[in-house]
């Protein structure tokens, strides 16, 4: 399965803008589970190799269905022991610690949220309401 995670410090949550977004997309953190391996402890590892952040208390938030390649995607949420980022350049261009009114704001911040049909976005409207 795939795993999706947005990572909180307080009033800020870690967006990152993969390789592959042309246009300024910054959204949540994602990889894969490898064999072996337990849903938490892919969440910390996938975190720590994209952006060099220790966490804690992973939480499960729900899943949705992703056609490509026919798998499922679960989203988590987890909290951050390290402010400093660290990225994974074959993976990203950028990740940044986001306020929640740069969130709401997006546009006027200059970069945009994932899809609203996406897992991300969900997991980001869901972090902005509770606050």
């Amino acid at each position: 399965p795939a795993i999706i995670t947005l990572v909180t410090r307080g009033e800020e949550a870690l967006l990152a803008r993969g390789v592959q977004f042309r246009m300024p997309i910054y959204s949540t953190l994602a990889g894969f589970v490898e064999a072996g391996e337990s849903l938490e402890d892919a969440v910390h590892r996938e975190v720590l190799e994209e952006v060099g952040v220790h966490i804690k208390n992973v939480r499960y938030w729900g899943s949705q269905p992703w056609p490509f390649p026919g798998n499922i995607m679960l989203g988590f949420y987890a909290e951050a022991l390290s402010e400093e980022i660290t990225i994974d350049p074959e993976e990203l261009k950028d990740a940044r610690w986001f306020t929640r009114d740069q969130m709401r704001n997006s546009e006027a911040h200059g970069f945009q949220l994932p899809r609203v049909d996406s897992i991300a976005r969900r997991l980001i409207e869901d972090w902005l309401a509770a606050g």
